[in-house]
């Protein structure tokens, strides 16, 4: 684990989990809790990964386990396969399914579905489907595993095209490693760290662990209040309080978290 930020001491962070009234680990999903692959229906946790947060689930004291992602909550809980007690963000904080199983979604505006739609038909009738991805508030193109020609050709043609329009109706562009995506403005991780916060109370122990520029959000949102966590091979400009490479070191970090909770020779 490497500190980037010299204020940030994850030594006294792990030291007071313990000790802590409440505590929450907040966790994005692709590129963090599992690799990323060609195919993106595809992507699995690293081995031991559930493992692990299966024993933090069921550890003497208590974490709020929540589990964070850009893809839908229907995507996201069929990947993450943990029956029960995960909190599951979809849509960049814009979707959420409680650990008792609640939906929680505000839904489109009639206008915002309809353009939508309309982006996802001609994406088709461009060639381009095998790059799409179609979310319940938004759309995505993904690059990874696909000729870097064509994907450059649909993320230009994307924002030439329908950009202007998309601000219009109040939704924004947004890229991250190897794709492009159209959301409603307003909608990011930062509003899980939020939530969580103004949940159990800014004196809780909260971690948020994360890898690419939507992550960025969610580490400002944390600030001094916990501890943020960049999940990645290699380092990159960020707000984030400390590094740490998957999977060794992320699964070293969860067996951290494990031994603060007690969770260690605990059943699956």
């Amino acid at each position: 684990m490497e500190v980037l930020d010299a204020r940030a001491d994850p030594g006294e962070f792990f030291a007071r989990l313990s000790g802590c009234r409440a505590r929450a680990l907040l966790l994005d999903y692709d590129g963090t809790l599992a690799p990323f692959a060609a195919g993106h229906a595809d992507v699995v946790p690293y081995p031991g990964v559930r493992d692990s947060l299966l024993r933090i689930l069921a550890a003497p004291q208590p974490t709020h386990v929540a589990i964070v992602s850009g893809r839908a909550v229907e995507t996201l809980a069929a990947l993450v396969a943990i029956p029960g007690g995960v909190e599951l963000w979809g849509s960049h904080g814009l979707e959420r399914r409680t650990v008792d199983g609640e939906m929680i979604a505000a839904p489109g505006r009639p206008a915002e579905t309809d353009f939508l739609e309309q982006i996802c038909s001609w994406v088709c009738t461009e060639g381009w489907q095998d790059m799409l991805e179609r979310k319940p508030r938004g759309m995505a193109v993904h690059g990874r595993g696909r000729d870097p020609a064509l994907y450059e050709a649909a993320r230009a043609a994307l924002i030439d095209r329908w950009e202007r329009r998309a601000r219009s109706l109040g939704l924004e562009t947004l890229e991250f490693d190897a794709g492009i995506e159209l959301r409603p403005r307003g909608g990011h991780k930062g509003l899980v760290v939020e939530e969580t916060l103004a949940r159990l109370g800014e004196e809780a122990c909260v971690a948020y662990l994360g890898d690419d520029r939507t992550d960025e959000d969610a580490f400002r949102a944390l600030g001094r209040r916990g501890l943020s966590v960049l999940v990645r091979a290699e380092k990159r400009p960020t707000s984030a309080h400390v590094w740490i490479r998957p999977p060794d070191e992320l699964l070293a970090f969860l067996s951290e978290w494990e031994r603060a909770v007690g969770a260690e020779g605990k059943a699956q």
